[in-house]
C-alpha cells in the first residue's frame, strides 16, 4: 500500500474500499461548498457512488495508469488528491485535487501538490506535470501558482458543470524546471 508522510499532520494514503464512508461522508457534508467547481456531485448520492469510485480509483493504479490517494490531516481524511492519469509513454500526470469544506486555510494542499510533483519526478521519473483549474477557480489556481508551474494556456469551455461550460487554466512544471528550484 502506498503511504506518504508529508509532515507531522499531513500524509496521503492510497484510496481503499474500507475509505467508503470516510470518503462518502466528507463528500456529503461539503456537497455545496465542492459543487461550484466539480461537475460529480450529483452523479454522487450514495454510498454505493463512493465505492464505484474507489473501484475505478483501484483498478486505474493496478493498471498503472493512474495514482488516487486521501488526504490525511491529524489523523481526519479531509480531501483526495492523486494522479488522474498518467501518460507513460510521454512521461506526464495529471494531477486533480479537492479539499473538503472547513479544511482550506492550513496549506494543506499546496503541500499535497508539492508533494505529488516531487514524488512523480524523483520517483516515477516522469517529465511533466500539469494541473487544470477552472479560470475563476481561484483558491485552486492559487496551489500550481504558488508551486512555480507555469500557466500554459486557456482551453475555452473545457469542463460541463451541471448548466454551463466553465474554461480551464492549464499549468505545467518541467522536471528540469522542478529540480532547479
Amino acid at each position: 500500500m502506498f503511504i506518504h508522510k508529508i509532515d507531522e499532520d499531513v500524509s496521503l494514503k492510497l484510496i481503499e474500499l474500507s475509505d467508503d464512508e470516510r470518503v462518502f461522508d466528507l463528500t456529503n457534508n461539503s456537497r455545496d461548498h465542492l459543487r461550484a467547481w466539480l461537475p460529480w456531485l450529483d452523479k454522487t448520492t450514495k454510498l454505493e457512488d463512493t465505492k464505484e469510485f474507489i473501484k475505478i480509483c483501484l483498478n486505474g493504479f493496478a493498471e498503472n495508469k493512474s495514482m488516487n490517494t486521501v488526504i490525511i490531516f491529524k489523523e481526519q481524511i479531509v480531501g483526495v488528491a492523486g494522479y488522474n492519469s498518467i501518460d507513460w509513454e510521454n512521461r506526464i500526470a495529471y494531477i486533480g485535487y479537492w479539499l473538503g469544506k472547513g479544511h482550506q486555510g492550513n496549506g494543506i494542499m499546496t503541500k499535497t501538490a508539492r508533494a505529488l510533483t516531487d514524488y512523480a519526478f524523483n520517483d516515477l521519473n516522469l517529465n511533466k506535470i500539469e494541473i487544470r483549474a477552472a479560470i475563476e477557480n481561484k483558491k485552486s489556481r492559487g496551489i500550481p501558482e504558488r508551486l512555480g508551474y507555469v500557466k500554459e494556456g486557456v482551453i475555452r469551455q473545457s469542463e460541463w458543470l451541471y448548466d454551463h461550460y466553465v474554461d480551464h487554466v492549464v499549468y505545467g512544471i518541467l522536471a528540469e524546471e522542478w529540480k532547479g528550484k
